[in-house]
Parts: structure tokens; sequence; C-alpha cells
């Protein structure tokens, strides 16, 4: 009885396990995380439908990923972003940067090595910030200016 108890408990479990990847995005103070798992190629942020992200002068830069992969690609996948931090622009790229690490993390845990490989070279042969992040940040302001480098300018009289 004891053993039928846990066959059945394991069985649940595996049900309940699904095929996904958690991956983030950075650009300047912004974050974005991706929640990439089985699915039927729904994408969205902050709840929003990737289509109708703001502002749209930007809306192109965070669907450069499936413009460069093709849908096929992401039928196969729901994926959910949280984005929080920095300003608009900043947060345009860091979405697009866990979109595009969350796929390459999605067929490097469930698919095959070819078809990661595929993904992640033609990613980096179009722009690399698609897949590393970009270390540089804002320098802090220093007294004597008005700002991080200028200096206030010198009088005699």
């Amino acid at each position: 009885a004891v053993y039928q108890r846990r066959v059945r408990y394991f069985k649940r479990i595996n049900l309940r396990m699904v095929k996904s990847v958690q991956v983030f995005g950075r650009k300047k103070t912004s974050t974005a995380v991706a929640y990439t798992k089985e699915g039927n190629g729904l994408i969205k942020v902050n709840g929003v439908p990737i289509d109708l992200i703001q502002p749209p002068t930007l809306r192109y830069k965070v669907l450069e990923p499936v413009l460069l992969l093709g849908k096929k690609r992401f039928e196969g996948v729901d994926i959910r972003v949280r984005c929080r931090g920095g300003g608009a622009t900043a947060r345009i790229y860091a979405i697009r940067q866990a979109i595009s690490k969350s796929l390459v993390a999605y067929y490097q845990k469930f698919g095959d090595e070819t078809s990661k490989k595929e993904i992640k070279d033609i990613l980096l042969s179009y722009d690399k910030s698609m897949l590393v992040a970009d270390p540089r940040r804002c320098e802090p302001k220093k007294f004597g200016g008005p700002g991080a480098r200028a200096r206030y300018q010198k009088s005699y009289r």
C-alpha cells in the first residue's frame, strides 16, 4: 500500500513537471526576466502581447528575435517577460535580450545542439547585445563641476 502511494505521488509530480527555463536580460539599470515554457507561440511582456508594446517606435527592436529566427522557432514555446527599472529604451533592449537568451537556453535544455547553435549564430551575427549584456553604466557626478567630467568655468576676476 505504501509503495502504491509513492508511485501515485511520483506520477503526479511527473505530470506537473513542465519544460521551462528562466533567463534575464539587462541594459543599464533595467532588468527583464523571461520565463519560457512549452506552449503555442504566445509572447507577453508585463501581461501585454508583444505586438502592443510601447513606445511604438521601438516595437521592432523587441520583435527582432522573432523576425530574425522566424515564427516557426517560437511556435512550440510560450514566453512571459517581466521587466522593471530603467527608461523606455533600456527596457526594450533588456526585453529583447531576455527573449533571445531564453530561446537559446530552452533549445539547449530541451532541443538539440545543432538548432541551438544555429539560433545562437544567427543572433550573434546580427547583434552581439542580443545575447551578451552591455557592461556600460552611468558615471557618477563629482564635486567641482556640473557633471561627471565637466568642470565649472575658471574665472580670474
